[in-house]
């Protein structure tokens, strides 16, 4: 059976000192609680010091972001080498970054192997808009972002694909399981293609698009998906909490 996985992406939220207290708030019930990988992407600012605070757990740390080069002049960027020494995940390709930051296909790509590269585990995330939902093109959209994205990858590795439907994040208005479940195992079945049966069975690929402690056992008891990529709620301790508790109890039950 494939761990769960919950990653809680802070996104431009919390200083440092909010960090701090963020997770001193949620580390101890999260470090009580087995079955389920429990990963916190803070700000790059935060990462050198939550990795402090969770130093000796069982706690994962991740980063939202970086960049597909090694070094070099590109001021301002963060690049996976950097991250390699401080956590073990990073999120690529979230929507916020096509959207605002006119991330491409290719770019992503780059950006997932130069991860892979440092040795970082890749969250890449997937997911259509509104629109593209409305006018059924939902796997359309889903198959051209995850083709691109693992375009010339020999090896996943660790991997993992978080489906976050554009129209579900920040809004309040989540798919429903079954939704998310048939997209989701949509998604496995474009890994089997390209990787094999024996990669696309062990692959997390994680629900993510307002998970909360109301809907998140919706989500967790389906069969095809292994966690969440959690957005507002992973910056409330006890949201975030409820929902690994959660996730921890379904699949104990299975």
């Amino acid at each position: 059976m494939r761990i769960p996985l919950i990653a809680g992406n802070w996104k431009m939220h919390t200083t440092v000192g909010e960090a701090v207290k963020l997770v001193t708030e949620m580390h101890r019930g999260l470090e009580e609680i087995d079955g389920v990988e429990k990963t916190l992407c803070p700000p790059f600012v935060s990462l050198a010091v939550v990795k402090e605070l969770i130093k000796g757990t069982s706690i994962k740390l991740g980063a939202q972001n970086c960049y597909y080069e090694e070094k070099g002049a590109f001021t301002g960027e963060i690049s996976p080498l950097m991250l390699a020494e401080l956590c073990e995940y990073v999120i690529i390709g979230h929507s916020e970054r096509r959207q605002y930051f006119h991330e491409t296909g290719e770019i992503v790509n780059k950006k997932v192997k130069a991860a892979l590269k440092a040795g970082l585990t890749p969250i890449l995330c997937v997911g259509e808009r509104l629109a593209e939902r409305e006018s059924g093109e939902t796997e359309d959209v889903v198959k051209e972002q995850t083709e691109a994205a693992l375009a010339g990858v020999e090896t996943l590795g660790s991997l993992a694909i978080a489906y976050e439907p554009v129209w579900a994040i920040g809004t309040g208005r989540a798919a429903t399981g079954a939704q998310a479940n048939e997209t989701i195992g949509f998604i496995r079945n474009i890994v089997d293609i390209k990787c094999g049966n024996a990669v696309s069975q062990n692959i997390r690929i994680l629900y993510g698009g307002s998970v909360t402690p109301a809907n998140a056992a919706e989500f967790m008891a389906q069969s095809e998906i292994d966690g969440a990529l959690v957005g507002g709620a992973s910056i409330k301790a006890d949201q975030f909490l409820s929902i690994v508790r959660q996730t921890a109890d379904i699949r104990r039950a299975r």
